[in-house]
């Protein structure tokens, strides 16, 4: 039974490991803290769009055998407009993972922090990190990371389930939160957050390079898209989760994930805190692995890299993503310039990468009888439109 459970599951649970990473936990917290249950819907529209997207993702991968760096080194020849799109994809994944990785260690160590206390040096408890998250992405193998995320994630569910059970929410404000859209004042900031944390253009790429590792045949397109409902679901109820805990400290000043470590044993007692900081562990720690994993992806379909013959320059990239963050992280350098340009990069990649995805699969050349039905052609430029207003709104908020 263990067996079949495992092989029934696929890449879909990276990119959930992926999205749910410190700044989602933050952002959720925050939207409850502010805003209680009323932006719970945004969350559903952004699982919503990210299944839309990410199925397209693995169907390319299925189809294809290869991932969405590969398709746009393949389809665009005009070299001006070739170099140009790589520029901005190579600046927008390793700049703003470089950049989110040393808040994905610093998020571990605030998960770590709220566990073990203050009984070792944050270096030291950011170096078992560092170690840890280079031997599983150096000696790792998909097998071996698929199940140590289906391990995680799944301790993650139940930490986050349970500390929002713990707060007793009322399930009529809930339902209400959920399926009725509303824009409380001040509040189109948080939406544009809870968006842009869980559509992420580098799961775009580490989905459909991912998907050769499990499935290779196209009659296999119905396993590989109810891996994708349900591992993006799952991340969908997780942040929802997050939400609702927030809502507890309705009304309390909270500016972050740090603020909640002293304040859990409070509000939950002991076995409420260490829930929740295992479960911002293990954001963190996932977040810690699928950046720099999905950065080397990118590069190495860029660039057409062979992984015998480019072996140390894949592993160089991800090293490179791994270690800026662990030096920023332990220098308790808070890098929100870098951040503020990561989301920047993230703003104009976000709607790009999604828009060349759609043009893809709508290729019969390479798709086959695979291209998008009309329905799914409306449901993703439905998607695109909202997520380029989102992604103008957030870019134009950076710089009022």
């Amino acid at each position: 039974m263990k067996f079949n459970f495992f092989k029934s599951i696929g890449p879909g649970i990276l990119v959930t490991a992926a999205f749910i990473g410190p700044g989602t936990v933050t952002v959720c917290l925050l939207a409850g803290n502010m805003f209680s249950f009323a932006l719970l819907w945004a969350i559903f529209f952004a699982i919503f769009a990210a299944i839309v997207l990410q199925e397209m993702s693995a169907r390319l991968g299925l189809v294809t055998n290869a991932g969405l760096s590969e398709a746009i080194s393949r389809l665009i020849t005009q070299p001006i407009i070739k170099y140009m799109s790589f520029g901005i994809i190579i600046t927008g994944i390793l700049i703003g993972n470089a950049a989110y990785e040393a808040g994905n260690i610093s998020g571990t160590l605030i998960g770590l922090r709220m566990i073990v206390g203050n009984a070792a040096p944050d270096l030291l408890l950011n170096s078992f990190v560092y170690i840890l998250a280079f031997g599983l992405l150096y000696f790792g193998t998909y097998k071996v990371l698929e199940k140590f995320f289906i391990s995680i994630v799944g301790l993650m569910s139940i930490s986050f389930i349970a500390a929002a059970i713990i707060t007793r929410p009322d399930i009529i404000l809930i339902l209400k939160g959920l399926f009725t859209p509303t824009l409380p004042e001040k509040s189109i900031m948080t939406v544009v957050g809870l968006v842009g944390t869980t559509v992420v253009p580098y799961n775009l790429f580490l989905h459909a390079a991912m998907i050769k590792n499990k499935w290779s045949d196209v009659k296999d397109l119905r396993f590989v898209k109810r891996d994708t409902i349900i591992a993006v679901s799952v991340g969908g109820v997780i942040s929802g989760c997050i939400i609702i805990t927030g809502a507890f400290t309705f009304g309390n000043q909270i500016n972050g994930i740090s603020d909640l470590s002293g304040a859990f044993t409070t509000l939950y007692g002991n076995t409420g805190k260490y829930l929740f900081g295992f479960g911002i562990f293990a954001a963190g720690f996932t977040s810690t692995i699928t950046a720099p994993l999905a950065a080397s992806i990118v590069a190495k379909g860029l660039f057409v890299w062979n992984d015998d013959k480019d072996a140390f320059k894949i592993r160089l990239i991800w090293m490179t993503v791994l270690t800026t963050g662990f030096i920023f992280a332990s220098l308790g350098y808070k890098p929100i310039e870098i951040i503020k340009t990561a989301q920047f990069a993230n703003g104009l990649l976000l709607p790009l990468i999604a828009g060349f995805l759609i043009w893809v699969v709508n290729q019969k050349s390479i798709m086959g009888k695979n291209t998008n039905t009309k329905i799914q052609n409306i449901v993703g430029v439905f998607v695109l439109i909202i997520v380029i207003g989102l992604g103008l709104k957030g870019v134009g908020l950076l710089f009022a």
